[in-house]
């Protein structure tokens, strides 16, 4: 079966021909979708690049940094354009390390969703001050409760989804544009019944270039859950 890695970039120059690099050491019959927001250092001509010197590299361009939400909803749409049956979720910054592909891909024979989760047992963070690991895991808490759902990792961005279950999803309905697309998505496929396993991974903080986390994407947060659970 295909399986195609959505990976959206903003400013990840540095980082994206070393991602690239690592993910095709480990599973060399994959492709990546480079989904780039018109960075301003260069990440879309770099992608560009990989994509002329390798065919398992492609290219999505948008104009404008709308969101982590409307970027993955982009590549979902243009992977299943092409057929592809597997798709996944993966940050461009090494925080998602690609060792853990192998296995989350294999998973995918057996469950519709699989997520690499940093609060299963065997599964953690790296680098994260007190202050940060409070936030993830109380919001994870509040997500849980106020959904009614056991998926522990809510948040999580590093994702396989077999084709059918994004196809099921209608996803111009989608609302949320920050982190919170992640839960919402998850809530979504919860709430139609498909087999979503969560296997642990360790969570590093990215080592180069900026976190795309900001007060407002927080807000979102804690705002957005109640309007998914009222739908």
């Amino acid at each position: 079966m295909s399986t195609l890695i959505c990976m959206p970039t903003y400013n990840e120059a540095e980082n994206l021909g070393p991602i690239v690099e690592a993910i095709f050491e480990v599973v060399p019959n994959v492709h990546i979708l480079v989904i780039d927001d018109n960075s301003p250092d260069g990440t879309g001509r770099l992608a560009d690049q990989l994509a002329a010197d390798d065919a398992r590299v492609h290219v999505l361009h948008r104009t404008a940094k709308e969101g982590l939400g409307k970027a993955y909803i982009a590549g979902f749409k243009w992977a299943l354009a092409r057929d592809y049956e597997r798709i996944l979720e993966m940050d461009a910054d090494f925080s998602h390390q690609p060792r853990y592909l192998p296995e989350m891909i294999a998973q995918l024979h057996t469950h519709d969703v699989v997520v690499g989760s940093r609060y299963v047992p065997g599964g953690g963070t790296q680098d994260w001050g007190l202050m940060r690991r409070l936030i993830s895991r109380g919001g994870g808490l509040y997500a849980r409760t106020i959904l009614g759902i056991r998926v522990r990792d809510l948040t999580a961005g590093f994702v396989a989804w077999r084709r059918n279950v994004l196809e099921s999803l209608d996803l111009d309905t989608i609302e949320a544009s920050g982190y919170v697309f992640q839960i919402e998505m998850k809530y979504r496929a919860h709430q139609k019944g498909f087999a979503i396993l969560e296997v642990p991974i360790n969570f590093p903080d990215r080592t180069v270039g900026e976190s795309k986390m900001t007060p407002d994407i927080a807000i979102e947060a804690l705002t957005r859950v109640w309007k998914i659970r009222l739908k």
